[in-house]
Formats: C-alpha cells, sequence, structure tokens
C-alpha cells in the first residue's frame, strides 16, 4: 500500500471518528435539553453564577455600607430585599455572598478531587496491600459522620473560611477514592490495558493515557453534586460561627446574624435561605441531568456506539 493510500485512509478514519463525536455530543446535548429539570438546574446555576461575576455591577451599594437612619427597611426601589440591622443592602450582601460561596466550592472541589483522583488511581491499578491501607483509611473516616467530622476539625482549626475549606476538604476526597478505585478496578481488566502492559508501556503512562480518561464520568458527576454539598456546609458551619466571621457577606454568616429578626424583618433571613436553597438545588439538578447524559450503561449511548 502506498504511503498515498495510507494518508487518505487515515485521513478518512480521523474525519468518521470527528463526524461521530459530533453526532453523540449533539445527542447528548438534545437529551439533556429535553428534561425540564436539567434545563432548570442549568439556569438556576448560571443565574447565580452571573450574579457571583457581575456583583460589582448589579449590586446596589457595597456589602459592608452602614446606614444606620434605615436599618431593617423593608424591601423597596431603592433596597429590592429590604436592610439589615445595620442598614446594609440586603441584595448587594447577597451578591458578594455568592462569590464566596462559589469560591470556596470550586477550591474544595479542586482539592478534593485532586486527591481522591489520586488516591484511588494508586488503590485500583496497585492492588494488593497498597490497595488494602488505603481503602482501609478511607473506610476509617467515612466511619465519621462528614459533617460532625468537619465541625470537629474546623473547632480545632479556629472559625475562618480557610479553616472550613481545610475542614471540608478533609472530610470530602474519601467519596472521589472510593469511586475511581471501583472505576480503575473495572477498566484495568479490559483488554486494551492488557495490551498496553504486554508491549511493556510504562504504569505511569498506562494510568494516565488510558485508564484516567475512562473513569473521569462519575467524578464530573459527583464534583458537580458536590458544589452543593460544599455550599451548604459551608453556611452550616458559619451559621455556628465556625466560618465566615462578620461582616463577611457569606450566606451561612447573614442566616446567623439575622435569626433574631425573624419576627419583625423576615427579609433579613428569607432572601439569604432562598439564595442557599436555589444554588443547592440547581446544582442537583445539574448534577442528576449530567449523570443521566453521560452514564455509558445508558441505551443511547450504546446505540450511539453501534453507528
Amino acid at each position: 500500500m502506498s504511503n498515498q493510500d495510507t494518508t487518505t485512509k487515515q485521513s478518512v478514519i480521523a474525519t468518521t471518528r470527528r463526524r461521530y463525536r459530533s453526532v453523540k455530543n449533539s445527542r447528548r446535548l438534545g437529551r439533556f435539553l429535553s428534561n425540564r429539570l436539567n434545563v432548570v438546574g442549568l439556569l438556576f446555576v448560571s443565574v447565580v453564577v452571573l450574579s457571583a461575576i457581575f456583583a460589582p455591577v448589579i449590586a446596589p451599594e457595597g456589602p459592608n455600607e452602614q446606614d444606620l437612619f434605615n436599618r431593617l427597611d423593608s424591601p423597596s426601589v431603592d433596597h429590592p430585599m429590604g436592610t439589615d440591622q445595620l442598614g446594609r443592602d440586603v441584595l448587594s450582601r447577597l451578591l458578594y455572598g455568592a462569590r464566596i460561596s462559589l469560591q470556596i466550592s470550586l477550591a474544595v472541589v479542586a482539592i478534593t478531587l485532586a486527591i481522591g483522583t489520586a488516591v484511588g488511581l494508586v488503590a485500583g491499578y496497585a492492588g494488593g496491600w497498597v490497595d488494602e491501607a488505603l481503602m482501609r483509611f478511607v473506610d476509617i473516616l467515612l466511619a465519621f459522620p462528614g459533617i460532625l467530622l468537619a465541625l470537629v476539625i474546623a473547632g480545632i482549626l479556629g472559625p475562618n473560611l480557610t479553616n472550613i475549606m481545610i475542614a471540608l476538604a478533609v472530610v470530602g476526597w474519601t467519596q472521589y477514592a472510593r469511586i475511581i478505585r471501583g472505576s480503575v478496578l473495572s477498566v484495568k481488566q479490559e483488554e486494551f490495558v492488557k495490551a498496553a502492559q504486554l508491549m511493556g508501556v510504562p504504569r505511569r503512562r498506562i494510568v494516565l493515557r488510558h485508564i484516567l480518561p475512562n473513569v473521569v464520568t462519575p467524578v464530573i458527576v459527583l464534583a458537580t453534586m458536590d458544589m452543593a454539598y460544599v455550599i451548604l456546609g459551608t453556611a452550616g458551619l458559619s451559621f455556628l460561627g465556625l466560618g465566615a466571621q462578620p461582616p463577611t457577606p457569606e450566606w451561612g454568616t447573614m442566616l446567623s446574624q439575622g435569626r433574631n429578626f425573624v419576627d419583625t424583618a423576615w427579609w433579613v433571613v428569607n432572601f439569604p435561605g432562598l439564595a442557599i436553597m436555589i444554588t443547592v438545588l440547581g446544582f442537583n439538578l445539574l448534577g442528576d441531568g449530567l449523570r443521566d447524559v453521560l452514564d455509558p450503561r445508558d441505551m443511547g449511548d450504546v446505540e450511539n456506539k453501534g453507528m
């Protein structure tokens, strides 16, 4: 076979692969958008993210600007969500609070994802005593309720946002490790992995090039849903006084400061609670949608692979 024929064949194969991926991705997108709950989750998350990004532009005032003459004012044109006990604009504090919550959740998820993926890959591929040692350590951490363990760690380290991130990261990486490890145990039995081993491909290359790309799907779904857990955990710990400290406009701290005014100024508590609910619900719905679309056992994917 001439070089020209070989080049032509490779070009046809590459074109076919691109078309297959394009069709598969379009079908996945169509299946995702066909579910109204997925669209609602995407909408909620998009609103929160855009609000956090453009908070300095959207916010009527600075998050910590006080006006004691207008304290506990009800929602109005000047203050769409009212003011709190110090005359600060609730809407402005919610918008800047979205920034804090998203930054913490992204940082914690990134840390837990990196640690959990590394531990899961090593345990699943190495096997033997390495797998046993790592998984028994994971089991020990999982034996404690997650929020209780985070509460203890945050209490020991002291009340601030950095310590909350550490506490939630220590608790959260174990679930990634278990999921990755289970997926690796399955994938490493595949023929393409065994072929790479017989060819003498280094372990590191096998893990990073052949195994890791085939186990990321459940991790993507878990990371999306974990964003909701981290936001809720951050708000809960801050509400208890172990997270953000006043005057930081964090949603949990706003709930804690406003709980004494529930009867006289409902907006001080209800709007931060509503922001937490919408954000957590949005990430949960988005994660459910991604799970349904990316699930390799879905019959739609089986049909696509048979094209």
